[in-house]
């Protein structure tokens, strides 16, 4: 299993939409488990393959607490369903936007329907922390990083902030 480099902003590649997965094989299987190796090592709770330079539609999740009760989960071509209610993601962070956390405003419940690594349909209903990752990774596969979620002014900051620091380089 390889490390992959994680893509930070301002990475164009990041704005890009992922494209449907056509075919599992054996290419995909390797991606996935390239992308969970990194996700841990990051530390992350999730991954798109967008932030790995791949633009496929697949994410790779684990809320668990700690290592030991590690479950990987894979999710191929994932869709947001349905969504219901409104909740503050607090402290949201991400991969891609290092050293930045924000309050973001995510749905509730959401129901998401894709496939799983051995192209069994899924069907997840989630709510709570993993309601909201899962919102995160899928922006992540339509081109939107979660400061896209939050106030122009905050999102300035953030901005300005990068590219001063990319200025110094």
């Amino acid at each position: 299993m390889a490390t992959l480099t994680i893509l930070t902003y301002p990475d164009e590649f990041l704005s890009q939409t992922a494209k449907p997965v056509e075919n599992i094989d054996g290419a995909i299987q390797n991606m996935i488990e390239d992308m969970s190796s990194t996700m841990y090592k990051a530390p992350g709770v999730g991954l798109a393959a967008i932030q790995v330079g791949f633009d496929q539609s697949i994410i790779v999740y684990d809320i668990s607490s700690s290592d030991e009760n590690r479950s990987l989960h894979v999710l191929i071509n994932p869709k947001i369903i349905s969504s219901e209610g409104t909740t503050i993601s607090e402290s949201e962070g991400c991969l891609s936007v290092p050293d930045y956390r924000s309050d973001v405003k995510r749905s509730d419940f959401i129901l998401v329907e894709g496939f799983d690594r051995k192209e069994k349909p899924l069907r997840i209903e989630a709510h709570g922390h993993l309601a909201v990752v899962l919102q995160h990774e899928i922006d992540h596969l339509n081109g939107i990083l979660f400061i896209d979620r939050i106030s122009t002014l905050k999102r300035g900051l953030y901005k300005r902030r990068i590219k001063k620091m990319l200025t110094k380089k």
